[in-house]
């Protein structure tokens, strides 16, 4: 048996699987969300991703980005990667696309604040 703690809302509830694959059985789930999160976590776990992308201005050196959805957990690092080659040189504002479709997953990396909007060109 595995026990989680349910992320998807504020309750917090300790899931208990059991069963492997197709079969798994979940128990401890207030909502039928926590029994979904419980089998994904368990086959396929994704992640959101926030962190900073450097710029080409002094007086704002990093902007926080994000990814627009869920990825897969083992591709955070090659993501990260990628986010980490990237210098912008032009303003952006908040949901302003940084990088499109990132290595090819769907999911497109983008700003989380206007302070490049307010402080670029």
């Amino acid at each position: 048996m595995s026990e989680l703690v349910c992320i998807v809302c504020p309750r917090g509830c300790t899931l208990q699987v059991e069963g492997a694959g197709d079969a798994l059985q979940v128990t401890g789930n207030g909502c039928k969300r926590g029994a979904d999160f419980a089998r994904s976590e368990l086959t396929a776990p994704k992640r959101t991703l926030c962190t900073t992308v450097r710029t080409a201005f002094p007086d704002v050196p990093v902007l926080p980005v994000r990814v627009s959805a869920e990825i897969p957990k083992e591709k955070i690092f090659p993501v990260m990667e990628a986010i980490n080659a990237v210098t912008l040189e032009t303003s952006v504002a908040m949901g302003g696309v940084i990088l499109e479709d990132v290595l090819g997953l769907g999911v497109d990396v983008v700003a989380a604040s206007d302070l490049l909007r307010r402080t670029g060109p």
